[in-house]
């Protein structure tokens, strides 16, 4: 029987996580490694016709013989914050002077207070992952190849009925934020300024 043990080395997130920094939208890597994250839509499939369907799973073989490069696709599940989504809500219940609006608005509140009180809100968020390794060293000639895969690859999606659009160097290390620190994710979004604060301390 194997049992795991705590290790007495105490190492940086940073380390643990294994990321140099983001910049114009690239994750940069440790070994010359970078990324760009797309963020894509979903498609019912299940609600589509037998003709649909089939018609899709051949434009899908299509696209996946047109890769110009291998990709990684990533499902992430996280809890709404609803408790912003209501304070929207609120916020605008008092800004509106219509009665009847104002019992919609209250009326819809408590439904979803009521809602949440025993159930989790779960939201699904799809990503492409599209890498660049090789022995290049100039970032701008590394975010060009990035920039024509990504292209290929969009278009490509889009001919699956799926919308995509390249993430901010922001949203994709709030994306490993939320990963690594769910609670604190959800309580203190990564802002800006610390975005800032980070790439000054990493670049």
């Amino acid at each position: 029987m194997f049992t795991l043990q705590k290790s007495n080395k105490k190492a940086s997130s940073r380390r643990q996580i294994d990321i140099k920094g983001a910049k114009d939208g690239i994750l940069m890597l440790p070994s010359e490694q970078y990324r760009v994250v797309l963020q894509v839509s979903a498609v019912n499939f299940e609600l589509k016709s037998e003709a649909e369907q089939d018609a899709l799973i051949d434009t899908y073989q299509s696209f996946l013989n047109s890769l110009p490069c291998p990709l990684q696709i990533l499902i992430r599940i996280r809890e709404m914050d609803m408790d912003r989504y209501l304070d929207e809500f609120n916020s605008r219940l008092e800004n509106e002077k219509e009665p009847v609006y104002r019992a919609q608005i209250k009326n819809y509140s408590e439904f979803v207070s009521g809602l949440i009180t025993t159930n989790k809100i779960l939201a699904r968020h799809f990503y492409v992952v599209i890498p660049f390794s090789g022995k290049e060293h100039d970032f701008e000639v590394i975010k060009e190849q990035l920039m024509l895969s990504s292209d290929i690859i969009a278009k490509g999606l889009a001919r699956l009925g799926m919308q995509s659009r390249q993430l901010t160097s922001l949203e994709i290390l709030d994306l490993f934020y939320s990963f690594y620190n769910p609670g604190q994710a959800k309580r203190q979004p990564l802002a800006k300024q610390t975005f800032e604060l980070l790439n000054r301390a990493y670049m």
